[in-house]
């Protein structure tokens, strides 16, 4: 994994010196609550949180982060991430996900906080647009408790625009998930609407908002105990 990082930063040194076209990208959004393909990380007790990223693209590839924050301290999460666009449709990304913040940031050793995850991403045609992405943990502390081996977890979600400011979407875990989904198998987690709209502020500034209604329709647990379905709403602001 050293050898990795080392390599991680190496790049982004060569590429930003090299690439004529290299971009980089920062901004934010503030929602109500932090709900992760319909999971809520506070519990019920859900608070405002921050969320920003920066982002350095060149050519088809993007390096970035992404990070979220509680207005009270109680979610802290850092992720990066690698995305490489093969084509206008179909999308590779590799994240490394920290939420946990138990040990050092920078430990990658057996049993930190580090979740890693290999996302494929499909945009349909305009004639039909339905988007679908397929993302499933290999490596890091996605594990099966009882025998400590990875646990693979997948998750799949489906998304249709209903016009240019609203879509719907379906999520569902795809297999047993103790440390990610709480899944006992196959179960719907995410299912709703999102609706945008720009509040024109002045003649050169609008501000994008943003509801998401939704529901996690999964009744049983990582245990086979019963469980309620959960409706969540988020309202967000893009700055």
């Amino acid at each position: 994994m050293k050898k990795m990082k080392v390599l991680a930063i190496c790049a982004i040194a060569v590429l930003s010196v090299t690439s004529a076209k290299a971009q980089f990208a920062t901004g934010a959004d503030v929602v109500s609550s932090y709900v992760w393909r319909g999971i809520p990380q506070e519990g019920t007790a859900g608070t405002p949180n921050i969320q920003p990223y920066v982002s350095f693209t060149t050519g088809g590839l993007t390096l970035g982060s992404w990070a979220s924050s509680s207005f009270i301290g109680n979610v802290k999460e850092v992720d990066l991430y690698a995305t490489y666009v093969f084509t206008p449709s179909i999308a590779l990304t590799v994240t490394d996900y920290n939420w946990g913040f138990t040990k050092s940031y920078f430990s990658y050793a057996k049993g930190s906080d580090h979740k890693f995850e290999a996302s494929l991403a499909y945009t349909g045609a305009e004639s039909f647009p339905l988007s679908v992405s397929l993302n499933t943990f290999f490596a890091g502390s996605d594990t099966i408790a009882a025998t400590g081996k990875a646990a693979f977890s997948s998750y799949i979600e489906l998304s249709y625009p209903l016009s240019t400011s609203a879509k719907v979407f379906c999520g569902a875990a795809l297999n047993k998930s103790e440390a990610i989904y709480n899944t006992s198998g196959l179960a719907i987690t995410n299912l709703g609407i999102k609706v945008s709209k720009s509040i024109v502020i002045t003649d050169k500034f609008s501000l994008p908002v943003y509801g998401v209604l939704g529901a996690n329709l999964s009744t049983k647990d990582a245990f086979g105990a019963d469980k309620k379905s959960s409706l969540y709403f988020v309202a967000g602001i893009t700055l």
